[in-house]
């Protein structure tokens, strides 16, 4: 049995025992190499994950895949609980027999980046035919796992499909600028639009429907190659999504269901002025109030695609920074706290557990560190965060304790070779003079960085792929605080097949992190 495995099922009060150690690589679904000009859960996710087995390697982690809205950012999705139709594959569609091989003529894409502008039509088209052929009928089991998905996902299906339908038919404005009937839920408006709109709202469940389908596959897949699938969910969700809009109880609205404050950080490294997110804010005496149910929903059906959550932004539940809806910085807010203990203690007795990783970085203040400690999540640590020259710095190699993912760097961060580019003079000595040796070329420092993290004592230890390609700053996910030009990285078979995975795999074994293998 996986040692994973064997943690989920006797030890609910720590993810990782002592001793366990494991490593695995961040690349995002979108940036799989493809025909089709984004990543999928086809054929080439398939042998993404043999590469990962092959090389001893034991997590992948993505980001969140529900349906992007404005700029592309996985981090603000139309749903919570709802899958990126754009990560449904060709292959996939031919192999129900919706499409033809003749039918999934790829355009010119670039292999360096997703060109959503071109992806979207494109993608759309294929489906558009795909759902055509299932409408004339001939696909009985199809048909079956139809009916069966449209009623157990009901919960959060019906609100959703309705939703993109609605937003589709007023040209994709916010939905608190829909007529005022709809903004506000009318019961009878509600109903006669449903009738109206019964066979788009079908299309939008049958694509949510292959989406999981072809997920649930992978998942298979990667379960049978001992790879586990680490997924992520942000702690706000838009507030021009579903969730608001079906729930506006949970979120503190003000008559017209616009957020009277909003979600943000204040002045961090990545910004002077803080990061102005945007997102509605929890009522979270209401949460409590009917038990936290949505939230729990929310958990339980990613659990269901997914082995372990990293909860971005963690603090949050200690306490979170509440900006006025219309301020022009995130400097002006206030930290407000959040649920504390009480929510993860219900949520350990309705999951059975918590399988989380929390995302811990940021302002951490004492009562952060206590939520940490009570619940034994494992913490984040990241490496580019650690050369300031304080040999206190809590990211440091020698100061990572066991119950800790390494990272080289995360999403948000610069490629290694891209941070060590930019860092000053003084942190560049200091770099050196810790590791111990010479200074050594800029192409040098991602290796380095990754040897770092695989050593440390942390139980897991993560790399994102750029870092494994050796990447400059072009080839960055995201820039935090910049709301346009990010999530398109994409990394393509030339690249991929440049990895020396021997070398990657003789680390993971030298540092005692490849696991057993079924």
């Amino acid at each position: 049995m996986n040692k994973l495995a064997q943690v989920v099922s006797t030890d609910q009060s720590c993810l990782f025992p002592p001793g366990y150690r494991a490593s695995g690589v961040l690349l995002h679904v979108t940036s799989l190499p493809s025909r089709f000009g984004i990543g999928d859960f086809g054929p080439e996710a398939i042998r993404w994950i043999d590469t990962l087995a092959d090389g001893g390697q034991s997590w992948w982690q993505i980001l969140p895949i529900g349906p992007t809205g404005a700029g592309n950012s996985p981090y603000t999705p139309l749903s919570t609980f709802a899958c990126n139709p754009l990560l449904i594959s060709p292959e996939g569609l031919i192999d129900e027999g919706l499409l033809r091989d003749d039918e999934c003529v790829p355009l010119a894409f670039s292999e360096g980046h997703v060109d959503f502008s071109s992806v979207i039509p494109y993608k759309k088209v294929l489906l558009d035919i795909a759902w055509k052929r299932f409408t004339e009928g001939g696909f009985p089991t199809l048909a079956s796992a139809m009916n069966a998905f449209s009623k157990t996902e009901a919960r959060w299906l019906d609100d959703f499909a309705l939703f993109v339908v609605l937003k589709q038919r007023f040209g994709g404005i916010s939905y608190v600028d829909w007529p005022v009937e709809y903004v506000k839920r009318d019961v009878a408006a509600l109903d006669h639009i449903r009738l109206e709109l019964n066979e788009e709202i079908g299309r939008v469940k049958w694509e949510q429907l292959i989406c999981f389908r072809q997920l649930s596959r992978l998942r298979q897949h990667a379960a049978r190659r001992a790879v586990r699938l680490f997924g992520d969910i942000p702690i706000f969700v838009s507030a021009d999504s579903a969730d608001v809009w079906a729930h506006p109880n949970i979120f503190q609205l003000d008559e017209n269901r616009r957020p009277r404050l909003v979600a943000g950080v204040p002045p961090d490294y990545f910004s002077a002025t803080g990061q102005l997110w945007g997102n509605p804010v929890y009522d979270w005496a209401e949460l409590k109030r009917t038990g936290y149910d949505w939230w729990i929903d929310r958990l339980r059906s990613l659990l269901g695609h997914h082995d372990v959550i990293r909860l971005d932004h963690f603090r949050g539940f200690s306490a979170a920074w509440h900006v006025p809806a219309g301020a022009p910085t995130a400097e002006t807010g206030e930290w407000i706290e959040g649920p504390g203990a009480d929510f993860f203690t219900e949520l350990r007795q309705q999951l059975g557990g918590l399988p989380f990783v929390a995302e811990d970085l940021g302002t951490i203040t004492d009562d952060v560190r206590q939520l940490l400690a009570d619940f034994r999540f494992p913490k984040m640590s990241v490496l580019q965060f650690a050369f300031d020259q304080d040999e206190r710095n809590a990211f440091l190699p020698h100061n990572t304790v066991e119950n800790m993912i390494a990272y080289t760097g995360t999403h948000d961060n610069d490629t290694s070779r891209g941070w060590y580019h930019e860092l000053s003079h003084e942190n560049r000595a200091y770099f050196w003079r810790y590791i111990g040796c010479e200074e050594r070329p800029e192409s040098e420092v991602a290796e380095i960085m990754i040897d770092m993290a695989w050593s440390s004592r942390a139980a897991v230890a993560i790399a994102p792929m750029q870092d494994l390609l050796n990447l400059d700053s072009k080839s960055r996910m995201n820039i935090p605080g910049v709301a346009d030009g990010n999530w398109s990285w994409r990394c393509s078979h030339e690249q991929m097949s440049r990895i020396t995975w021997d070398h990657f795999r003789n680390l993971t074994h030298r540092t005692n992190r490849f696991l057993n293998k079924p």
